[in-house]
C-alpha cells in the first residue's frame, strides 16, 4: 500500500467554501474514490489554505488515472477549482505537489 502526502493551496477568502463543500461530498464522487482505490482519505486545511492531503492506496497512478476516467470527477474539479490558488494544470487532482516521506512507524 502506497502513502501519499499532497499540498495544494487553498485562496484564503474561499476556505469556508471549500470546507463547506467537503462537509456534503457528492455520493457519487465518494464511490468513484472507493472504487479506484483512495483508502484513509483525509484532508486538512491550514488558516493560511495549505491543505495537506493523505491518501492510501495500492497504486497512486493508477488511483489517479482511474479518477480521470469520471464524468462526476470533472464535475467536481470544475466546481472546485476557483477555490484553489492558480494551479498548473487547471486542475486541483492533477496539480498535487507530492511531500516524500520520510520516516513510518506501522
Amino acid at each position: 500500500m502506497e502513502r501519499i502526502c499532497f499540498l495544494l493551496k487553498v485562496k484564503p477568502d474561499k476556505l469556508m467554501a471549500y470546507k463547506a463543500a467537503h462537509k456534503t461530498v457528492w455520493p457519487e464522487m465518494l464511490d468513484a474514490l472507493t472504487r479506484h482505490g483512495w483508502h484513509n482519505y483525509s484532508l486538512f486545511l491550514q488558516e493560511d489554505g495549505t491543505l495537506i492531503g493523505y491518501v492510501e492506496t495500492p497504486d497512486f497512478k493508477q488511483a489517479l488515472a482511474g479518477m480521470q476516467s469520471e464524468p462526476v470527477n470533472a464535475r467536481w474539479q470544475a466546481a472546485m477549482a476557483d477555490l484553489f490558488e492558480p494551479l498548473t494544470t487547471g486542475a486541483a487532482d492533477t496539480s498535487l505537489k507530492l511531500v516524500e516521506q520520510v520516516f513510518y512507524l506501522p
